[in-house]
């Protein structure tokens, strides 16, 4: 149960496996996620980050443990209710995943168009809506092509939050990015949780975005396949015993700020 609410926990997993051709990537994966945080996934290299976010959307069924969001199982159910649960869901992919062909007022409003009943002019305002929330107001007839790197992780992120999810999910967010592009996304990120309390999980293996905006995570570590290390990132560097997190989280890059909730 999450202790602040007396509810079970936005989502959980539970002694989740995972592995490829008979290689285990994942073993005894174990945490939750509470409603309206930041959760980062991290690890170096090769320690199943993506992995567990695949098996967390449901684009991979672990053989062994399960996932869980607010009490209901997600694995191992119906294609009918996962369906049903998925809408609940955003994703940014790490690539934006934008179709190059359609603007990115198209891109948004393919999704709605697939899910919702709105008429073609409530989507275009709605698309409009979600590009100004993410700071593309008037860049709707933007080709994916005629904009900066930046710009297209946040038409993602527009297209990703189109149907109102409870969850968002980000790979990688920013992967590819110039440090002004990559903090301005990160500001976004706080920003969207505080004003609509979503909740998001991100994978990333990037510092300054790790301690910005990072209210709890988990690292994974490549050689035992499982998390060996839980907890809001600024204090696992100032706290944690373990090398393996110590020597992450003592890279290059040092904490760029605190997250909102952290602040206050």
């Amino acid at each position: 149960m999450d202790p602040r609410t007396d509810e079970p926990p936005h989502i959980e997993v539970r002694e989740l496996e995972a592995s490829y051709g008979g290689r285990v990537i994942l073993t005894d994966v174990t945490f939750s996620v509470s409603r309206g945080c930041i959760f980062v996934i991290m690890g170096g290299s090769g320690s199943g980050k993506s992995t567990l976010l695949r098996n967390m959307i449901g684009l991979n069924e672990p053989p062994h443990g399960s996932v869980h969001y607010s009490g209901q199982p997600f694995t191992g159910v119906d294609r009918d209710e996962r369906a049903l649960m998925l809408r609940r869901f955003g994703v940014l992919y790490q690539k934006g995943a934008l179709w190059g062909s359609m603007t990115l007022s198209e891109n948004i409003g393919l999704v709605l168009g697939e899910y919702t009943r709105l008429s073609p002019s409530e989507i275009d305002e709605v698309a409009a809506f979600k590009l100004a929330l993410v700071g593309l107001a008037g860049f709707g007839g933007f080709y994916p092509s005629e904009i900066s790197g930046g710009m297209q992780k946040r038409a993602g992120l527009a297209r990703a939050m189109a149907l109102d999810p409870e969850i968002l999910f980000l790979d990688e967010p920013s992967a590819g990015l110039d440090p002004v592009s990559s903090r301005l996304l990160d500001e976004l990120i706080l920003e969207l949780r505080d004003s609509l309390g979503t909740t998001v999980v991100v994978v990333t293996h990037e510092l300054a975005s790790i301690f910005a905006i990072g209210d709890d995570s988990v690292f994974l570590d490549a050689e035992t396949h499982t998390v060996i290390a839980r907890g809001n990132p600024n204090e696992l560097l100032a706290r944690s015993t373990d090398p393996k997190v110590q020597a992450f989280l003592n890279r290059q890059a040092r904490p760029r700020a605190t997250s909102n909730r952290e602040r206050a």
